[in-house]
């Protein structure tokens, strides 16, 4: 499905029907907004383990009765829960989140996980909408600091079914000699704009004699990767640093990395030359880098499908911002195409740059070699 090719309709059937596009989409960020609620109140969370009357849910979730009660009408209303008897009085209907719903909303493993996509638009990118107006008259960015724990917790589960059930295949089918590689005793990994470190863990889970450093410079994310590790027990395999690879001189932890990756992050900086230069000097003799990117087309469609209209909606409201909060910047965008991946590449000293086929709607996995 397209963006709508309307060029040929006269300009009252074009206005009519931008405004029935319009109407949707405002009617869909709405109902995005109310399963933000269900999700942060943990109201969907309470309806997963038994159906619920309005006062029932209210008593589990500890909101208001009154609240309740409408936000469960508004969920079945809008298909999202079933209501066993629709006639019975607005004390006496009990709802039920199905099973299905629950996986989508819940399951942050499932492939259909779809709560992260209602964190960041809301939570993360909906509060700094002032700021993007400033930004778009100066010309100035937007740190990522700004978009708030609902962004970075959302950035970083949008990924996690990537990470933990996809990327490990996708090394050991398409990249069988890297896979062999991280299997080694004493293999080390470096691990580039980490965030939280959902993708150092993975690896690290999938690979269990694999050394993983992450780095990142967003140092609340980088605590919350080390509490994490903490957690879980592997303080001593899978360690943290707050810093700017394209300013690490020198190898933290001793010798080079086997493997360094990138993961959908690269078109978020300012200066992605330096950071691929960086990640050049982290690599041992005949390392790898591996980059993960949008899955963009490779060259400008308009109207585009729907994909590429998700890819350029971040872009506009996330990506490029940020991207111009630090100066000088390239101003890359969400919109990094292979042709500019090459690029930038090949600027920084690699020689061989490799798209390795995934067949993923939103990734591209690229292959960087020093020779």
């Amino acid at each position: 499905m397209n963006g709508g090719n309307t060029a040929s309709l006269g300009g009252a059937a074009r206005a009519q029907a931008l405004s029935a596009r319009l109407f949707a989409a405002s009617l869909g960020a709405g109902e995005l907004m109310t399963v933000y609620l269900g999700m942060k109140l943990g109201l969907y969370a309470a309806l997963r383990d038994a159906p619920a009357r309005a006062d029932e849910l209210a008593e589990r979730t500890g909101v208001a009765p009154r609240y309740a009660r409408e936000w469960l009408e508004q969920q079945a209303a809008a298909g999202f829960l079933d209501v066993d008897d629709a006639e019975a009085g607005v004390t006496e209907r009990r709802y039920t989140l199905p099973s299905g719903h629950a996986e989508a909303l819940l399951d942050d493993t499932s492939p259909f996980a779809v709560a992260p996509l209602t964190l960041m638009p809301v939570g993360g990118m909906g509060p700094v909408l002032p700021r993007l107006l400033d930004a778009y008259r100066s010309g100035e960015g937007v740190p990522y600091a700004d978009y708030s724990a609902d962004f970075r917790g959302g950035q970083s589960g949008l990924n996690t079914h990537v990470f933990r059930t996809q990327l490990p295949g996708w090394i050991r089918r398409a990249l069988p000699d890297l896979h062999a590689v991280l299997g080694r005793e004493g293999a080390r990994l470096a691990d580039v704009a980490c965030g939280t470190g959902t993708s150092s863990f993975a690896l690290a889970d999938s690979y269990p004699a694999l050394r993983v450093c992450g780095f990142d410079v967003d140092e609340p994310s980088i605590s919350v990767a080390r509490a994490e590790a903490v957690r879980r027990g592997v303080g001593e395999r899978v360690r943290f640093h707050a810093v700017d690879v394209a300013d690490v001189a020198a190898v933290p932890d001793g010798d080079g990395y086997d493997v360094v990756t990138v993961f959908d992050a690269l078109h978020d900086m300012p200066d992605p030359v330096a950071v691929l230069r960086g990640c050049l000097r982290l690599l041992a003799p005949g390392g790898t880098l591996l980059l993960m990117e949008p899955r963009v087309r490779e060259t400008f469609q308009a109207p585009a499908d729907e994909i590429e209209r998700f890819f350029y909606t971040v872009s506009v409201l996330h990506c490029l911002p940020v991207g111009l909060s630090t100066t000088p910047s390239v101003g890359t965008g969400t919109m990094i195409r292979p042709a500019l991946v090459r690029e930038y590449a090949t600027e920084a000293g690699f020689a061989s740059v490799r798209v390795v086929d995934v067949a993923h709607r939103f990734h591209r996995l690229y292959r960087l070699s020093a020779n």
